[in-house]
């Protein structure tokens, strides 16, 4: 028994979407779909796995703008964000339109997620942590079981979240980072919201805006 994931870039911002898998039950999630709901749905195919669910970091249209329509196809339960995203879920029109994304609609999450929360896909479950600052109500997803966190624009290798967007906020976003994200295990990986993967140990050492230098 297992948790599996596959990376899967979407979006003209190469937003990187995650499937994610109990290996044991075969039942799967999306975290942030973006866009491009046929390449997900060939993915989720080309595994051989049956979604569940779909899961949100925060509310940003290249996180979630794929989100309505994937629920209203196939009739599944959103979980995710923390309530404090309603700001940016209620405008995924109005971001579609100001970033030339195909066209998007606001949706309301089957479950709001806060600090603390689980979700369960299959067999496997997922911490939640709330880490505002790239948006008030960003949350995070941690596997301490599969070593692997799904940590949308919080973190990336080498560079934390953009905090100019309304709502942002730098000092929030650093305090989350460090208060949620710095105790995890130095070797958990971990998926950002673009970019490649990295490991917590490795950004808390080295990265220029937020390592703290020990260890």
């Amino acid at each position: 028994m297992a948790l599996r994931f596959r990376v899967l870039p979407v979006t003209a911002f190469e937003q990187n979407c995650s499937l994610v898998w109990c290996d044991s039950t075969r039942e799967a999630a999306l975290i942030d779909a973006g866009g491009d709901v046929d390449r997900l749905l060939a993915a989720v195919e080309a595994e051989g796995v049956t979604l569940t669910r779909l899961l949100v970091t925060h509310g940003h249209i290249d996180h979630a703008g794929a989100v309505a329509e994937l629920a209203d196809r196939l009739h599944l339960p959103i979980e995710g964000p923390h309530p404090d995203d309603l700001f940016w879920i209620s405008r995924l029109g109005e971001q579609a339109g100001m970033f030339r994304f195909p066209p998007s609609r606001p949706f309301e999450p089957t479950r709001w997620l806060y600090q603390g929360n689980e979700v369960a896909i299959g067999a496997e479950t997922l911490q939640v942590r709330h880490c505002p600052g790239h948006t008030p109500g960003h949350v995070v997803f941690i596997s301490e079981s599969a070593g692997v966190s799904f940590v949308g624009d919080v973190l990336f290798a080498g560079s934390i979240g953009r905090t100019d967007f309304p709502l942002g906020d730098h000092q929030t976003l650093i305090d989350a980072i460090r208060r949620e994200l710095w105790p995890l295990d130095d070797d958990m990986r971990f998926v950002p919201g673009h970019g490649p993967m990295s490991t917590i140990g490795h950004e808390r050492r080295h990265n220029p805006f937020v390592a703290d230098r020990r260890g």
